[in-house]
């Protein structure tokens, strides 16, 4: 094995000691690939550190996410926006340098990573996206997209099953720029890998169809470049690069075990660490000649100089497609598009149709594809129930483009993929399934809310009235988890109307994903006011008003707003004097202004809101004293008509439910019947960001 590379050096060092300044981190991997990122970053890279978004850099993602000082000290190294003192802050407070690399802190990091798999999924999604992006933008002798996805990934990420439903749709899309190291150390948090994990990783990844290159020595910069020059020859299938590396090297009592994975190395470690690289160097100092030799300032600028000349002749020949390449990556959406958005749903008001809201949703998006011909859609092998494919949409195939994905049964990967189109930039990605299988994409979900990027998934097939399936397939808690996740907006609509407006304003969102929660049964188109079809992309808005001197208010969801409709008019007969607020996202009501949600949801009135799904979450709107008539028990078997008699979403007991709130209301003599509900209304709106 030849001497070890100073650059390579200078990762460990400062890999070691902002882990042991932190007093904690995972200093083992970044010193066990320093070789492997040296022979990348040092020459073959496609990146300018003086402008982190130039649209065809390649992109870098840290799969095994935990090594985040590897890319803390390349970023630095190279010459990004990231000085010495952030990297002293690993992981304190407010400091660039988290403990795992999150996409928006630093300049260069492209997707938040830690959840083992998900930044290789990622990765895809990027690969797809320059795929799509060439194949609609290229001509002849002007490729303007033209850039490779490189992704870190250890044991834990190829442990995850994530990394199967990924990489198998890679090998199948053909995602020939695509190149993955694989850091074959055979250690994880709790030892030897050879107890749990067994596969026969180079003949897993062939089977999907991958170029593999095998058995590379992880610590010989030569043997790492030959190994990129190999992947790099061929563009047909991605690659996988195995290199064997010592976790830790250069620690000389902790490399190559667990001891060094998951913890700092300890001062007397580090000591004996610099003796034996020979490194005499202070914590935190770097020679001037490794700066100089890592230093990719004036490299980039001349390669992104020769992009942009490239994309003079471009803008030169094909002005207007120029144009729309522009808009992509600026992520603006066309001119007018929200007056266009507005008089369609002044249409669809008009046509009153009755109909499933994921039909409608199909329409939608058959309306927005007209506008945005970035809108990359797909399903998980549900295509024909979740309705996610549009008339115009033509599916993806391997060297020929498209707008549809079929991700075959494979939720988290398509969640965690579309979160990698988002991140790329110049497509606007969407992906449906049903909502139960939401749970299978959970943490992608969590991911884009995180990342604050703004895809949007469709989940259909929203409650118990999806029927027969039984509780298996019947969601009764999965909208309060999705409502539950911060920056997340979850739009359950009740009909055609509330359907469109729900799509434009995810579509609107520029750092918040959006789910839309979509019934498998048809629902009926509710009248409306002029000013009333404006109220709905607030979130909540009052759909039928008392006639007297309010008593009650009833809050439903989608489906169930008929439902309280209904029950709406049997208290009108009696002579009760009650409103119906439909409330399609809990998320857009709650940043209106307080004045807004206080008219519309009065602390002073009996409130009792009604959803096909657990109850929980509904209290801060009808407070303590209030009713939440739902479910908190799992479904049945049976037609759906019947599952809703069953659990008692029916008008008659909406009904029943409110005359008792009222009474209950005027034996007491309470004038404030919010409880709750007062408090959390009565907060500053909170401002949405982007």
């Amino acid at each position: 094995m030849p001497r070890s590379d100073l650059r390579a050096d200078a990762i460990r060092a400062l890999s070691m000691d902002a882990v042991q300044a932190a007093g904690s981190g995972h200093p083992g991997m970044p010193m066990g690939m320093a070789e492997v990122a040296v022979a990348l970053w040092g020459g073959h890279l496609n990146h300018n550190p003086l402008d982190p978004a130039w649209p065809d850099r390649d992109r870098f993602v840290l799969s095994n996410g935990h090594g985040s000082m590897l890319l803390y000290s390349l970023l630095h190294l190279t010459g990004y926006a990231l000085p010495i003192d952030e990297l002293k802050r690993f992981r304190q407070l407010h400091s660039k340098t988290p403990g795992h690399p999150e996409v928006g802190y630093a300049p260069g990091i492209e997707t938040t990573t830690g959840p083992l798999g998900q930044g290789l999924a990622n990765a895809v999604g990027m690969a797809l996206a320059e795929r799509l992006l060439a194949a609609e933008f290229n001509r002849d002798g002007l490729p303007i997209v033209d850039h490779r996805t490189y992704a870190f990934v250890g044991d834990g990420c190829l442990m995850e099953g994530i990394s199967h439903e990924a990489c198998s749709l890679a090998g199948t899309w053909k995602l020939g720029k695509l190149i993955v190291f694989y850091d074959d150390n055979g250690i994880s948090i709790d030892g030897e890998v050879g107890g749990w994990f067994t596969d026969d990783t180079p003949a897993r990844f062939r089977a999907y169809g991958w170029n593999v290159v095998e058995a590379v020595d992880g610590h010989d910069v030569g043997a790492v470049d030959a190994a990129i020059r190999r992947a790099r020859a061929q563009d047909e299938r991605p690659t996988l690069i195995c290199c064997r590396t010592l976790i830790g090297k250069g620690a000389p009592a902790k490399a190559g075990s667990a001891e060094c994975h998951g913890a700092p190395l300890g001062d007397a470690e580090i000591a004996a660490a610099r003796d034996a690289m020979d490194w005499p160097h202070p914590p935190f100092v770097i020679p001037d000649a490794v700066y100089a030799a890592f230093d990719a300032r004036k490299a980039g600028a001349r390669k992104q100089a020769c992009w942009e000349t490239l994309m003079a002749a471009y803008r030169a020949k094909h002005p207007r497609l120029a144009a729309e390449f522009d808009r992509r990556q600026r992520g603006a959406l066309p001119d007018k598009f929200a007056q266009r958005a507005a008089r369609q749903a002044k249409a669809l008001q008009a046509q009153a149709e009755t109909m499933a809201t994921r039909q409608a949703s199909q329409h939608a998006i058959a309306f927005f594809a007209k506008a945005l011909p970035e809108l990359v859609g797909g399903s998980a092998d549900l295509t024909g129930s979740n309705l996610t494919r549009w008339p115009a949409a033509r599916d993806y195939a391997a060297g020929h483009g498209g707008n549809y994905l079929h991700y075959g049964v494979r939720e988290f990967a398509m969640a965690a993929i579309i979160n990698g189109l988002q991140l790329h930039r110049g497509v606007r990605a969407f992906g449906g399934t049903f909502l139960m299988f939401s749970e299978y994409a959970r943490n992608a979900l969590r991911m884009a809310a995180l990342m604050r990027v703004n895809p949007v998934f469709v989940f259909t097939h929203d409650s118990i009235g999806l029927g027969e399936d039984g509780p298996t397939h019947q969601p009764v808690e999965q909208l309060a988890a999705l409502r539950l996740t911060p920056n997340m907006d979850v739009w359950r609509p009740c009909d055609t109307v509330e359907t469109l407006v729900a799509w434009q304003v995810a579509l609107e969102h520029a750092s918040t994903p959006t789910s839309l929660v979509l019934s498998r049964q048809s629902l009926p188109c509710q009248a409306r006011s002029r000013q009333q079809l404006a109220d709905i992309r607030k979130g909540g808005y009052v759909l039928k008003r008392e006639a007297g001197a309010l008593q009650a208010i009833l809050i439903a969801t989608g489906s169930e707003v008929d439902i309280a409709v209904q029950a709406w008019r049997e208290l009108a007969a009696l002579g009760i004097h009650a409103r119906v607020v439909s409330m399609p996202s809990c998320h857009m009501f709650d940043q209106q202004d307080p004045a807004y949600r206080h008219a519309v949801l009065p602390f002073d009135v009996p409130a009792l809101a009604v959803e096909a799904g657990v109850t929980a979450g509904w209290r801060k709107y009808v407070g303590r004293r209030g009713e939440v008539v739902g479910i908190d028990t799992f479904g049945e078997s049976a037609p759906a008509g019947e599952l809703y008699r069953h659990f008692g979403l029916t008008a008659a007991r909406v009904a029943d439910s409110a005359r008792k709130l009222i009474a209950q209301a005027s034996a007491t003599g309470r004038n404030d019947f919010s409880g709750a509900r007062s408090a959390a209304h009565r907060r500053r709106a909170i401002p949405i960001h982007g």
